[in-house]
């Protein structure tokens, strides 16, 4: 009975609660709105590829509910951006697509807000674009006549040159490539196509957008010349097959902001929240049997591995040259080298995943002041900045080894943000060789707990190591935002041995290092007192 009783109250009070409550009356809004942004710039994009997802908060700081009696684009249904208002779509004209850009009757309650989420998609061809660039604008307009406000929306939109890959235009599949590894074709299941011959050049005139790996024809040569600026859709990238070259011809440039001479590798995402991302995009493969490769003003980013080089440990003239370039934000290895030859001169590599750099499966590298670092903070990394080894494992946990023909550091940086920073990872037998030597380097390496043991830890070993210093600090100037010039106060300052500064006499940004050289790929300069 008590429960009943209880029961009969309550469902009397809700009644009379209910009863006396006054339903939501929406006033008409007196524009008196407010807005979290008063314009919203839709960071670059390039011709037909959608924008990401911009968003504008707007505030009904009244103590009444409101109704909007219209939310437009200014352009109408004529605009090319798109609006969702709080997950509406808004009016259609009869035009399939034609949602987002006109929306009546919106309800705001006092004291509430609601989300606008905007994003566009722009035909270059159709504007009156100049120098392969065009601003784009429009407006958000809130109510009409004398309660009207605005929004304004821009974005630059960006011409380029795209490269996708073939569609069979019955299926719809897009096409696979068939490569030549080692002499054997094997077809992937890698999205992609061969550049076709007027395509082996890139120039500066228009940014380039790659959709899968392009891939040079065998015998052919991809030359990229300086100030071009190549961006890589996600599992995209390019190949280099057997018989065929990459010509990187880079230059300097005197705007160390702009880079305007370097030639840049990307993703293509242009927002700046992804500017230093990485894993965006795959990688610059080189694959057994490419040569003469040269790379030179280079800045390579935000890749899963910045070049992946395959075979050809004996060329005379090295399969990779590489000068005066970066590689940075690689979520695993800045450079991984697989029983190939390298060299490397004014080379900087930071923030890889795994390393900066792996020589694996024996090889031949040969690196002269270069900055090899890894300051990696995006989670445990389990490989140092340098890596050298002479096998491979199968899935069955089998070993293939081969020779490391050599491996030569000299007047170089190898630092970071774990320790040790190098590991020199044999497998001893006496059908192969493992030859290496740093000579003149600023290198961490503090074992503290004696955990690396063996000849080839044995820094009084003057046939692989000579003129070392351990552990001392390098004064990067930000290591974190892959600035790694360095200041006054670095160890590597006057270091270098004249033999090898004579060999690379200008640093990365072009300053006369045969004086008195430093180690690494700069000349040391005295950072700005900080306020």
């Amino acid at each position: 009975m008590t429960r009943f009783l209880y029961f009969s109250i309550t469902l009397l009070f809700l009644m009379l609660w209910s009863s006396c409550r006054k339903d939501f009356e929406f006033t008409p809004s007196t524009g008196t709105l407010q807005f979290s942004k008063d314009t919203v710039y839709l960071d670059t994009i390039f011709t037909n590829i959608g924008s990401s997802t911009y968003n504008l908060k707007v505030y009904n700081k009244s103590d009444n509910d409101i109704v909007i009696p219209n939310i437009s684009l200014k352009e109408g249904f004529n605009s090319l951006y798109r609006l969702s208002i709080d997950g509406m779509l808004g009016e259609n004209n009869g035009t399939p697509g034609s949602e987002g850009k006109v929306f009546e009757n919106v309800e705001v309650l006092a004291k509430d807000s609601l989300f606008i989420f905007i994003e566009t998609t722009v035909d270059i061809e159709n504007q009156a674009a100049t120098a392969n660039q065009f601003l784009y604008t429009d407006a958000i307009e809130f109510d009409t006549g004398n309660n009207q406000q605005t929004v304004e929306l821009v974005t630059l939109v960006q011409d380029a040159v795209f490269i996708f890959p073939d569609r069979d235009n019955t299926t719809k599949v897009i096409d696979t490539l068939t490569l030549n590894i080692a002499g054997e074709l094997v077809v992937t299941d890698l999205q992609g196509r061969e550049l076709l011959p007027d395509e082996l050049t890139f120039t500066n005139e228009k940014p380039y957008v790659i959709y899968g790996f392009a891939t040079v024809p065998p015998n052919e040569t991809l030359t990229i010349n300086a100030g071009a600026r190549v961006h890589f859709h996600d599992n995209s990238g390019i190949i280099v097959p057997n018989g065929a070259s990459i010509h990187v011809n880079g230059a300097f440039s005197n705007d160390q902001d702009l880079l305007e001479n370097e030639v840049i590798f990307e993703g293509d995402r242009l927002e700046p929240n992804f500017s230093e991302t990485t894993g965006q995009w795959g990688t610059i493969w080189l694959l057994d049997g490419s040569v003469n490769n040269t790379i030179n003003y280079a800045t390579i980013k935000n890749s899963t591995i910045g070049i992946l080089s395959d075979g050809n440990p004996n060329e005379t003239n090295n399969k990779l040259s590489i000068s005066n370039s970066q590689i940075y934000n690689s979520s695993s290895f800045g450079i991984l080298g697989r029983n190939t030859s390298i060299s490397g001169e004014n080379l900087v590599i930071n923030n890889s995943g795994l390393s900066s750099f792996a020589g694996t499966l024996g090889g031949k590298y040969n690196f002269t002041h270069s900055t090899l670092v890894n300051y990696w903070n995006n989670g445990f990394r389990q490989f140092p900045a340098v890596l050298l080894n002479n096998f491979v494992l199968d899935e069955d946990n089998n070993a293939t080894i081969a020779d490391l023909t050599e491996a030569n550091f000299n007047n170089c940086i190898i630092y970071g943000n774990d320790n040790p920073e190098i590991l020199l990872d044999e497998i001893e037998d006496d059908a192969v060789v493992f030859n290496f030597k740093f000579t003149n380097c600023l290198i961490r390496f503090n074992d503290t707990n004696n955990n690396y043991t063996g000849d080839n830890y044995n820094f009084d070993d003057t046939l692989k190591y000579e003129g070392n210093i351990f552990n001392e600090q390098p004064d990067f100037k930000d290591p974190d935002s892959n600035q790694l010039i360095i200041g006054e106060d670095s160890a590597a300052n006057g270091r270098g041995l004249a033999t090898f500064s004579t060999q690379v006499p200008l640093d990365i940004l072009n300053t006369n290092r045969t004086g008195s050289p430093d180690l690494g790929a700069y000349q040391h300069v005295t950072f700005p007192e900080e306020d």
